[in-house]
């Protein structure tokens, strides 16, 4: 019997999975009926595969399977004599390191490019993009040049990481991968050419429409107001006393929106300034005699300022560093209208697949909420008050500041602040 595939016709990975077994010689079948955001939600569904995602293979024999990678690799090795996962031990360890490449320097920033300038991911951001297309296109380049004397990636015949990178470029084709790099990089379009045309797969994968210059964003078009018709010119009035003349005048004004006052600033007033503090740690050192630190000692009003540990929640879901420092800057410019309250100084603590963000919050009055609530993700974010009486806090709060903060042995990686 056969295994059975979830995915959907033009789901890059799942083609991968799909021509792999093509050339393996695995039989596999696609669901009769398969909606993608609406069956992958239902219970029935996620009893087999709890995330939801697919690809997601379930064989004869009641074997249950989700990631694309390792779906492929499944069935790579059960392909009877394919020499999809090489020839040998070190082929096999060189089959993964090209796939792996691929995917997390090629297809990650093909979905990201994708996302942003889709407005997926907001707001839109220029420099970001253009780190995105540096970052693959390096990776690009790494994987041509490999290709400039050999027709496969290992070995001498075909192997997984053939397939999963062809598929990869494809998909990459049709968004970032545009003219003016496929004139560069010949060897990855032929490598891709020669693995989709096989024929065992090319009912597999259809023919690409090549973007001629890689997609850009374009700003959403701003609304058109329309005209207000000038009024008709009013009649004249008998005149009348000044006094009357007045308060006509007055009732036809739109009278101004009340400005809402920020309840922080109907605390007692404090003898600690935080715009004070912030030109102390910008212009000393932050350890030390005369440092920064040792001014905030000095300085710091207990009762009118509160100091607070911060972490991010989804630490599970951070993947390359420098993208985590990006979402740091993300929070903080979300945080924007609290700026008079508040300082920050926060970090990513690791390596890529391995990091944490954690850092500190100097903020107005007792209580974090009302200042970092002006953030719609503040939510996404764990606070702790600290005390700074407590040595495990003091320590904590001087290395967040100084950024040699250490977390279950992942060291500062990279910083930003808030000021």
């Amino acid at each position: 019997m056969s295994s059975t595939l979830w995915t959907t016709p033009g789901q890059a990975t799942g083609k991968a999975i799909r021509a792999a077994a093509a050339l393996g010689g695995v039989p596999i079948e696609l669901p009769a009926a398969y909606e993608h955001f609406v069956d992958n939600k239902k219970p029935e569904f996620l009893a087999k595969f709890a995330h939801g995602k697919i690809p997601a293979l379930e064989t004869a024999d009641g074997f249950k399977l989700f990631e694309s990678v390792a779906i492929a690799r499944y069935i790579a090795a059960i392909a009877p004599n394919s020499g999809l996962l090489g020839q040998d031990l070190k082929e096999s360890a060189l089959v993964d390191q090209w796939i792996h490449l691929a995917e997390s320097e090629v297809e990650t920033y093909t979905g990201l490019i994708n996302q942003l300038i889709r407005g997926i991911i907001t707001p839109y951001n220029k420099p970001i993009h253009n780190v995105f297309a540096e970052r693959q296109l390096r990776a690009l380049k790494t994987l041509n040049a490999h290709l400039a004397t050999r027709t496969f990636f290992v070995g001498e015949r075909i192997t997984l990481a053939d397939v999963y990178i062809a598929t990869i470029i494809q998909r990459a084709a049709t968004i970032t991968f545009d003219a003016t790099q496929r004139a560069e990089l010949p060897h990855l379009v032929r490598h891709s050419e020669t693995i989709v045309n096989q024929p065992q797969v090319k009912g597999i994968y259809e023919p690409v429409t090549y973007v001629e210059k890689a997609l850009q964003y374009v700003p959403p078009p701003k609304e058109k107001k329309e005209p207000k018709a000038a009024p008709a010119p009013a009649p004249k009035a008998e005149k009348k006393p000044k006094a009357v003349e007045k308060d006509e005048e007055e009732e036809d004004l739109v009278p101004a929106e009340p400005k809402v006052k920020n309840p922080l600033d109907d605390l007692p007033k404090s003898t600690f300034n935080l715009e004070d503090w912030k030109r102390q740690y910008s212009n000393n050192e932050t350890r030390g005699t005369g440092g920064a630190i040792e001014w905030f000692y000095k300085n710091f009003d207990k009762d009118g300022f509160s100091v607070w540990r911060f972490d991010f929640k989804y630490n599970n879901e951070l993947t390359q560093t420098f993208m985590s420092s990006n979402q740091i800057g993300g929070f903080f410019n979300r945080l924007e209208a609290s700026r008079k309250y508040l300082f920050a100084s926060a970090g990513v603590l690791g390596t890529n697949n391995d990091s944490v963000i954690a850092g500190v919050l100097i903020l107005r009055g007792p209580d974090v909420k009302p200042v970092v609530e002006a953030a719609p993700d503040w939510e996404s974010y764990e606070y702790k008050k600290l005390d700074l009486e407590n040595e495990a806090d003091k320590a904590y709060f001087e290395a967040a500041l100084a950024w040699d903060l250490e977390i279950d042995g992942k060291k500062w990686a990279d910083g930003k602040l808030f000021k």
